[in-house]
């Protein structure tokens, strides 16, 4: 039952000691204390009941991955790594997000698949309990690990942007954030980044210090793949500090590698093309749906058109920061549904179920 909190008992003898027409006040203001009461409480108790993404139990991987991929006991250390991260603090993979990772490592059966979380405290060694960290532990080779962020930047050009607090109000810090992750493992440890809206058809591993080409004359770092120390990854983290603006979107990111590469080549305009050992590579290799044009992932293609249009493709770039909120049919002949199908068919069974 409510209680009349005690200012509204005293204001109860003050109004009735006044005007009559206060009595209609004092009636609208415990209507209202009553409604608010009652309001939060339905409000906070829907929210206690609403299935959440973390309480789902362990799955099945002998029935989401009936083929375990083919391992002949650890991933190689010859291969490259494999990395994603994750700069946000949330620990819900989304179904892309995990597309991502289980094509990756059904692509790579011979490479470590790091997914790194900045979510994840680094003194806790148990992941979150859900189903999509259950279904990731089901491919071997995937490993989820905290990511430190001061420990990545510690001793190289970046070490010093990070320990700024003012950086960390920038509009657009996430995004750069993730900029500086990616060039810093590149040269750090070098192998394959690959962000987390990207759907992998082929093996990357003959694609070596190399990036691609995501529209004309614009290159993007969605998708990086450069042996340890490179001295172009080198470039970029020099320019990332010496040429920084945080309050322009993709200054720290495409801009930069573009930036980087024409000098790197002297050139004016970025091409299909290889110069000093590093490759910018054609559209269509990780980028053959243009950001312009993201909503024909979500059209019906035939089996035809869709071989013919990734015949020279390696990835698919999502642009999930268009996309994501559109939505998908399931099942059904668009190319985006096609691709969950045919390259991340754990992810793919599990969106269906649900």
């Amino acid at each position: 039952m409510l209680r009349m909190p005690s200012c509204l008992l005293k204001l109860t003898k003050v109004v009735l000691s006044h005007k009559p027409w206060a009595l209609f006040f004092l009636i609208f203001v415990f209507i209202s204390f009553a409604y608010h009461k009652l309001y939060w409480g339905i409000w906070e108790d829907s929210e206690n009941r609403l299935p959440t993404y973390g309480l789902s139990a362990e799955i099945s991987c002998a029935h989401y991955v009936p083929s375990p991929l083919n391992i002949a006991g650890e991933p190689s250390p010859s291969a490259e790594n494999v990395f994603f991260v994750e700069t946000s603090e949330q620990t819900t993979p989304s179904y892309l997000f995990l597309c991502s990772v289980e094509s990756a490592a059904r692509t790579h059966p011979a490479s470590r698949v790091v997914v790194l979380m900045r979510g994840l405290a680094k003194e806790n060694a148990s992941l979150p309990k859900n189903w999509a960290f259950s279904l990731l532990r089901c491919f071997p080779n995937v490993e989820i690990q905290p990511l430190d962020l001061t420990e990545l930047f510690s001793g190289t050009p970046l070490e010093k942007w990070y320990l700024q607090p003012q950086r960390h109000q920038e509009p657009h810090f996430l995004a750069v954030l993730s900029d500086a992750c990616r060039i810093v493992l590149m040269w750090k440890f070098g192998g394959i980044y690959l962000d987390t809206d990207f759907i992998v058809l082929k093996n990357l591993q003959n694609l070596t210090n190399a990036l691609g080409i995501q529209d004309h004359d614009v290159l993007n770092g969605a998708f990086l793949s450069f042996k340890p120390k490179h001295k172009f990854m080198e470039l970029c983290m020099q320019g990332f500090v010496e040429d920084y603006n945080g309050w322009v979107w993709g200054h720290q990111g495409p801009e930069l590698l573009t930036r980087v590469f024409k000098k790197w080549c002297s050139i004016q305009t970025i091409e299909s093309m290889s110069c000093q050992g590093v490759s910018a590579l054609a559209p269509e290799v990780v980028y053959p749906i243009p950001w312009q044009e993201w909503k024909k992932l979500f059209e019906a293609v035939s089996a035809s058109e869709f071989h013919k249009l990734l015949k020279n493709t390696y990835a698919v770039h999502i642009w999930n920061k268009l996309s994501h909120g559109t939505k998908l049919e399931i099942p059904s002949q668009a190319l985006l549904a096609q691709l969950y199908s045919q390259f991340c068919p754990a992810t793919y069974a599990k969106m269906k179920q649900d």
